[in-house]
């Protein structure tokens, strides 16, 4: 006789794993609340998430809108955003991410003061 487990993991949590793998890169000011279209806001009551994770036949599909600090290298930023998020939800849940979509929606230019 096997004893078997299955585990069943949220989208809801999925996202903040990948929220908090983003945030961990050097670089990423923050995430951001993703743009779209008005048609999509009504459908989706998560709408102005800033992480959105897809389940497509037992595999996940990430996309993150991060907002990077103003001297930072996007393109290296995004890289490491990827690879953070796609190392941190496989070894979490144990599922493979076949896809981690990056897209920059901000610059911080932190608070800029005149003296």
């Amino acid at each position: 006789m096997e004893n078997r487990t299955e585990l069943s993991i949220n989208t809801e949590v999925v996202e903040k794993m990948a929220e908090i793998a983003a945030l961990e890169v050097e670089g990423v000011a923050g995430i951001c609340k993703r743009a779209i279209d008005l048609k999509g806001a009504v459908k989706s009551k998560n709408a102005f998430k800033g992480v959105k994770v897809e389940s497509v036949n037992g595999a996940i599909k990430i996309s993150v809108y991060i907002c990077v600090e103003k001297n930072g290298h996007v393109k290296d930023i995004a890289e490491k955003v990827q690879q953070n998020v796609k190392d941190k939800i496989q070894t979490m849940t144990g599922t493979a991410v076949t896809k981690v979509n990056v897209s920059v929606a901000d610059v911080n230019f932190g608070a800029e003061t005149e003296e």
